[in-house]
């Protein structure tokens, strides 16, 4: 099932593809794709409730409205220096355990969203990233394999990172990743079952239409499964929840010929099968 949000910022509707590719809002079936609502055995009823029932729900017509961030996450956790080729062209050693970091949950956007530059900040750079959706109560998985039933689906992400604030200005990385619009998330939630092998997608980000990053998730040092028991041994996860997976080499700041995002810039960030975002990159001027 995909999922997605429809609507201006603030007052998205809950909305999910019908098997003739048409969105259909669910408004009258569930609040917002947030938090309890994201519960696996919540949205399975609902799947199966809009497999009999779509057409007669109302039709949303995307190519006139705004598409939100495909749900509305509890918290947003983000995961360093995950990809064997980011850590050779950074030139630092695979670590040992993930570097775990987290971004505002204010910092979501739309994945057609403007993106605004930090006002205090000439660096911003793109991380194109395979997003994870916790459906259940995490505490304490026994193992690695006992994550898959605990993920409710996957998105695209862009984990956009301000590296002026990130790297250079002391204390924690969540000061250069919270700027508002710094976590596009979508256009879809789309479920696991549609999503069988999560170490085999690919990953792409361009600017300007040239490919800066292309890698696959399976060069990833710690996978997804990995990633969600680690997180539960120190701390509990909830319906809603996101992991930022780690992005692949290719970032502005490992690519002395490349500037970091200037006003103009158009940034698409895709995780093949899951859907691709575009932002046209803009200053910030008050608004």
């Amino acid at each position: 099932m995909r999922l997605l949000r429809v609507g201006a910022a603030g007052r998205e509707r809950p909305c999910a593809v019908a098997v003739d590719g048409s969105v259909r809002d669910l408004s009258a079936w569930v609040d917002d794709w947030a938090g309890a609502s994201l519960a696996i055995p919540v949205v399975a009823e609902l799947a199966r409730r809009f497999t009999q029932g779509w057409a007669s729900l109302p039709q949303v017509h995307t190519e006139h409205e705004r598409i939100g961030p495909a749900l509305r996450p509890g918290q947003i956790l983000s995961i360093g220096l995950n990809y064997h080729r980011h850590a050779r062209e950074a030139g630092m050693p695979v670590p040992d355990e993930p570097i775990v970091s987290s971004k505002s949950v204010h910092a979501l956007g739309g994945p057609f969203d403007e993106l605004v530059l930090p006002l205090d900040g000439d660096k911003t750079d793109w991380e194109v990233e395979l997003g994870v959706v916790i459906g259940r109560r995490v505490q304490y998985l026994p193992t690695p394999a006992d994550a898959a039933a605990c993920i409710l689906g996957y998105c695209t992400a862009n984990d956009l990172s301000e590296r002026g604030w990130l790297l250079e200005r002391g204390g924690q990385w969540i000061k250069g990743k919270s700027f508002d619009g710094f976590a596009p998330l979508g256009p879809y939630l789309v479920t696991a079952e549609e999503v069988p092998s999560p170490q085999a997608l690919e990953l792409i980000c361009r600017v300007n239409g040239e490919v800066m990053q292309h890698d696959n998730s399976q060069d990833m040092i710690f996978d997804v499964h990995h990633l969600v028991h680690y997180l539960s041994r120190f701390m509990t996860l909830h319906p809603g929840d996101v992991i930022l997976t780690g992005s692949p080499g290719g970032m502005a700041l490992g690519r002395p010929d490349q500037p970091f995002l200037r006003e103009g810039d158009v940034v698409e960030a895709e995780v093949v099968g899951l859907g691709a975002q575009r932002q046209v990159c803009r200053r910030f001027d008050g608004r």
